[in-house]
């Protein structure tokens, strides 16, 4: 796939809102036809739907999850504009969960009995999205996880309120250890949070790197939103593997990338990678410092016409290009929004059935659907090499893009 400059993006995205009205005989694309530019329609009127998101604005996953909101919200918008939802206006109410389950259990809470949302959606820790979706379905409201990928949630902790669109770490870990592997040897040492997502990182990156015939030579842990790298780096250092790979996100791994630069690990040939990164880790780290093989939920260098009119919109509205994490914003919002078109009802059981096995436009090249038996997103998966500076649209090379059937394997253990 040839990446676009920029300036050959917002070419191609003018004579693809002027072409919009050919792909509407599609009947996967005819769903986003509510996001594509139109005529001024009616204003929407009557009771808001609330959608109430819940993220980690505060906590060293701050970065990230500001750009979940700004997905959300450019989703929101473009379906407001074509006359809102069953004709109503859609609002989005954010609460802070803090990276902590006390505190978005509160927040949860608040959103539920206060401000009374129809629709939950949003989060990253694997802990609290456990949590939350516990208290959805007790209170029966639908619950869409936009950025955990712990497997738990769609594996023994499944939930019939719960839908994942992230891809979980046995997705990513499927997609990303061959590509590590192949550049750089099977001598591996882990650096892993002291998380419920870091250790789910690490136990999903085991599993495939040891099926790549990779030898795990050593793992240091590290706490939640650590600053300093340079002591676990030290104790890899002297396992002489070929590889780090860094079981960590959110500005833990921006930093842990900053120690890996400064001690030039580089020059002694020892390669680093991992389950995720994105724009959104580069941006803070400095994109001259990014380095290594990583798993991606996304990438603006996705050529296809939903894609280039969802960077647009963020574009329109942020003046940036999106990151992954406004990928799943934008594209979670879709579907909730979507659903409740679908259904003629934001009544939770009525959603629950309209995603269910549902098939969908993911903004992606291959398919995307909530699997039935489990309601996880079954979506590609793309491989990138982060790269110094811009690369057309984004900062990674895109070494492969696997499909989700070829990575999601068969449910694990969940009974919904």
């Amino acid at each position: 796939m040839r990446p676009l400059s920029r300036r050959q993006f917002l070419t191609l995205s003018t004579l693809t809102a002027a072409a919009a009205g050919l792909v509407a005989g599609s009947s996967r694309l005819h769903a986003l036809d509510w996001l594509a530019p139109a005529d001024a329609q009616a204003e929407p009127s009557g009771p808001p739907i609330k959608i109430g998101i819940i993220d980690p604005l505060s906590s060293p996953y701050k970065t990230s999850s500001i750009h979940d909101v700004h997905g959300a919200t450019v989703a929101l918008e473009a379906f407001n504009k074509r006359g809102g939802v069953l004709g109503r206006p859609v609002t989005l109410i954010e609460v802070d969960d803090g990276s902590n389950v006390e505190t978005a259990t509160r927040a949860a809470m608040k959103l539920i009995q206060d401000d009374h949302v129809d629709v939950l959606m949003g989060t990253f820790n694997g802990d609290v999205a456990l949590a939350v979706g516990e208290l959805a379905q007790r209170h029966d409201k639908l619950f869409m996880v936009t950025g955990a990928h712990v497997p738990e949630l769609t594996g023994a902790n499944c939930r019939k309120h719960v839908f994942v669109f992230m891809p979980n770490a046995i997705m990513l870990a499927q997609a990303v250890a061959p590509a590590l592997v192949k550049a750089y040897g099977t001598k591996i040492f882990m650096v892993t949070a002291e998380t419920v997502d870091g250790r789910s990182a690490e136990a999903a990156m085991r599993e495939a790197l040891v099926a790549q015939n990779a030898e795990i030579v050593g793992v240091a842990t590290t706490p939640f939103g650590a600053t300093d790298f340079t002591a676990a780096l030290t104790q890899a250092k002297d396992a002489k593997p070929q590889i780090i790979v860094l079981n960590l996100y959110g500005w833990d791994l921006v930093n842990a990338l900053k120690a890996y630069g400064k001690l030039e690990f580089a020059k002694e040939k020892i390669g680093i990678g991992g389950l995720i990164a994105g724009e959104q880790i580069g941006r803070p780290l400095g994109y001259a410092n990014n380095a290594g093989i990583w798993g991606l939920i996304w990438d603006p260098k996705i050529n296809t016409e939903s894609s280039r009119r969802f960077i647009q919109g963020v574009i329109d509205k942020y003046n940036h290009t999106p990151t992954s994490r406004c990928y799943l914003g934008y594209a979670a919002m879709t579907q909730i929004l979507e659903a409740i078109q679908r259904a003629g009802s934001t009544e939770t059981s009525a959603l629950i059935k309209e995603l269910q096995g549902h098939e969908f436009d993911g903004l992606k090249e291959g398919k995307s659907y909530f699997r039935f038996s489990d309601h996880q997103h079954v979506q590609d998966v793309l491989v990138g090499q982060a790269y110094g500076k811009e690369l057309g649209l984004g900062h990674y090379q895109i070494l492969s893009t696997l499909r989700g059937d070829a990575v999601a394997g068969a449910p694990r253990g969940c009974t919904l």
